[in-house]
């Protein structure tokens, strides 16, 4: 009790996380040394260490009830545990269980340390089994079931910890350190730093109900919604991070503001001039990016937006707008790709589009002159090299395209007005960051990040949420659709190879890629001359082909591609060199071979290298063999859709957040409950709830709780990722 008889103040989570957990009874040096090797080292840190599972007493099976091809949970006592070796030299353990009504014969293979785990003479209470049921000579029998130790812990549903062998705890000493800190805290309660209010309005239990429920449910309906608070929780914090940061940098840096309406005597300006001159109508969605894009860059507040589209959805238009705009108000505009290929490509594109489009010059006689565009890689030569330095120092180059080769530090931009990134996932934090603080005076250009990688709505909202997001999400007319199939059996790989025969014959190209080597560079380099051999000499001896890969000299690189889209070579067979950059309008078919071995972005990507021309296209996924479950579903859903987006999603399910989070570090801010797949509506909850807070009168210094959780709970590394990133 604190002076004057006050209530004492909630125990808040950062104050847990000053607190070791050798405070607690039972909590020797050698289990300190054991909670230490599990990273388990404060009471936070052993509140946030979740059960696993749960085993729901109330519908544990009896044994002498138990049917033969049934799956069932039960609960019970160790009374033998033996092992042998079997004639062919593996290990068999055999545990009996037994509850009040029979027993039930457990046998593991290839597990000898089952043996240890489960010796009746050393085992503390009962074990939780669950697995389907043989019968044998008369015994109920399981063949290598999931086992949890259950120990004496009573109640309707038992919590089963992540435990450590290693370590030497088991889930029951640590379900009962958790509850010993739960049953301190009483008490106090923990604090709830979202305000009272907003609980209610949301329909969620507060923060010290939800903490106990998670770990010591009534029942499994308690369970869920303890876990849907805590996860909102999670997902809040990093919210409120991001919004955070967004608003901090609004308010903090020094934007441009540029002159987007132009000259009064030149109402179109050269965005107005340059769409006006497009060869086809834009898209409703690419109307409402540059519109947002220009919005963005008429404020004096830094641009900071994300451009998600599909393949072949217009990005590249969209991002020529971008860099007129800057340059039509006097300054530069800049695109980096992360590779060498994809600059030339997109340097080929934005100077056809660019072709004829004045701007005012005083030193000219004719008082205008065209975009003057230059290309920079670490390939340029050194003549060149000079000649674009000194062009962006003094102004006289208004659009640069380049790789990474643009934030070195020999280069200096008299006045960087716009920054394009394309593929922004394959450029580091720092290479980004670089980009945005490229003008001496301190002016942060606006910055523009693209992805043709759709990203699931919540992970877009989660990894990149202090970007506004902008979504191509229609297709130019005239894109192709491209039919994809399935090649699984001998016939239909030979018809594979019948359809690249007939469209060759036709007049169009196709591509085969070679199989995905993780190994090195080499390997997959000397793979694709294998894949190149067989194929020239066997079932498309009668074309020609050419082979393309990541050890080929980039001069070679660039004849081959060149061969290729003139049609001197009609097939063309590459490693994922080919992924983004290249564009072949007579290409019509892309063969790829073991395509169970690629994630679904690579091939969506990969794919979007036909149906670029006015011929329908195909897509043959090669999959020999017996492919997983998962390469199974992956391929099934390239077979059902052509939307980036709803793969996106596909992704996510079967691969997880890791497929979206990995790029962030790893720290405690990770997600332990919620889950961007099965917490979709939560995700967008949670960032509504953060402008929220964020953006209501007093800001979020209204809630100090909430500030210091974000605090103590995100590490350093991860303010770091979510402020550059």
């Amino acid at each position: 009790m604190s002076a004057g008889g006050s209530q004492p103040q909630p125990i808040t989570l950062a104050e847990l996380s000053t607190m070791e957990v050798d405070v607690l009874t039972r909590v020797g040096p050698k289990k300190l040394e054991g909670l230490r090797q599990m990273g388990i080292e404060s009471l936070l840190d052993l509140l946030f260490h979740y059960p696993r599972r749960y085993v729901d007493r109330t519908r544990e099976a009896h044994i002498n009830e138990l049917g033969e091809g049934e799956e069932a949970l039960v609960v019970g006592r160790v009374t033998r545990a033996d092992s042998q070796r079997t004639r062919r030299g593996r290990t068999m353990v055999t545990v009996e269980v037994e509850d009040r009504s029979g027993r039930l014969r457990c046998t593991f293979f290839n597990q000898p340390w089952r043996e240890r785990q489960l010796d009746p003479a050393v085992l503390v209470g009962e074990v939780a089994v669950f697995g389907k049921v043989e019968i044998f000579r008369g015994w109920r029998q399981m063949t290598n079931p999931v086992v949890d130790l259950v120990g004496d812990r009573t109640g309707r549903i038992v919590p089963i910890y992540p435990q450590s062998d290693k370590a030497g705890l088991s889930s029951w000493e640590l379900g009962g350190w958790v509850e010993q800190v739960l049953r301190r805290s009483e008490k106090r309660t923990l604090a709830d730093p979202v305000p009272a209010t907003l609980v209610a309005d949301l329909g969620m239990r507060s923060r010290s109900e939800a903490m106990r429920a998670i770990h010591l449910p009534e029942s499994m309906a308690d369970m869920a919604s303890a876990r849907h608070r805590l996860a909102f929780d999670e997902l809040l914090r990093i919210q409120l991070s991001l919004v955070r940061t967004k608003r901090r940098v609004e308010a903090t840096s020094q934007g441009i503001r540029h002159d987007i309406d132009g000259d009064p005597a030149d109402p179109l300006g050269m965005v107005g001039a340059f769409v006006a001159q497009l060869p086809y109508p834009l898209t409703g969605a690419q109307e409402r990016a540059i519109a947002e894009i220009l919005t963005d860059m008429a404020s004096p507040v830094p641009m900071h937006r994300l451009l998600q589209g599909d393949v072949g959805a217009g990005k590249t238009v969209v991002a020529t707008a971008a860099l007129l705009a800057a340059v039509q108000g006097g300054h530069q505009g800049a695109l980096m790709a992360p590779t060498e290929v994809l600059a030339e490509q997109h340097a080929v594109a934005v100077r056809a589009m660019v072709q004829g489009i004045d701007l005012a010059a005083e030193d000219n006689l004719f008082g205008v002159r065209g975009v003057e565009l230059a290309v920079l890689t670490n390939r340029t030569p050194a003549a060149t090299r000079r000649k674009v330095l000194a062009g962006l120092g003094d102004g006289s180059v208004d659009v640069v395209i380049g790789t990474h080769a643009l934030i070195q530090e020999s280069v200096g931009f008299r006045s960087l007005g716009v920054a394009v990134i394309d593929e922004q996932h394959r450029f580091g934090v720092e290479q980004r960051a670089a980009l945005r603080s490229s003008n001496a005076d301190g002016s942060v250009p606006d910055v523009l990040v693209m992805t043709a990688t759709p990203i699931p709505r919540t992970a877009a909202m989660t990894v990149y949420g202090d970007l506004d997001v902008t979504v191509l999400d229609e297709m130019p007319p005239g894109r192709q659709p491209i039919t994809t199939t399935l090649a699984h059996s001998d016939t239909e790989v030979a018809a594979a190879w019948d359809l690249v025969r007939s469209e060759v014959a036709a007049g169009r190209r196709a591509y085969v890629v070679c199989p995905l080597i993780e190994e090195s560079a080499k390997v997959e380099a000397s793979a694709a001359e294998d894949v190149y051999e067989e194929l020239a000499t066997g079932e498309l001896a009668e074309l020609d082909v050419g082979l393309l890969h990541g050890r080929v000299p980039a001069d070679e690189r660039r004849a081959v591609m060149e061969a290729f889209r003139e049609g001197s070579l009609q097939v063309l067979v590459a490693t994922t060199v080919i992924e983004v950059g290249v564009d072949v309008a007579e290409a019509t078919v892309m063969v790829i071979l073991d395509a169970d071995r690629f994630g679904i972005a690579q091939l969506h990507q990969l794919r979007g290298r036909v149906g670029r021309g006015t011929a329908a296209s195909h897509c043959v996924l090669v999959a020999r063999g017996d492919p997983t479950e998962d390469a199974l579903a992956r391929l099934e859903a390239l077979v059902r859709t052509d939307d980036g987006f709803e793969l996106a999603e596909v992704d996510l399910d079967l691969r997880g957040e890791g497929t979206v989070m990995g790029e962030r570090q790893k720290g405690r801010s990770d997600l332990l409950l919620a889950s961007l797949r099965r917490d979709r509506d939560l995700v967008a909850k949670a960032r509504e709830v953060a402008f929220e807070l964020v953006d209501g009168p007093g800001g979020l210094e209204r809630f100090p709780l909430l500030i210091e959780e974000i605090d103590v709970l995100l590490a350093e590394v991860d303010e770091e990722f979510l402020t550059k990133g």
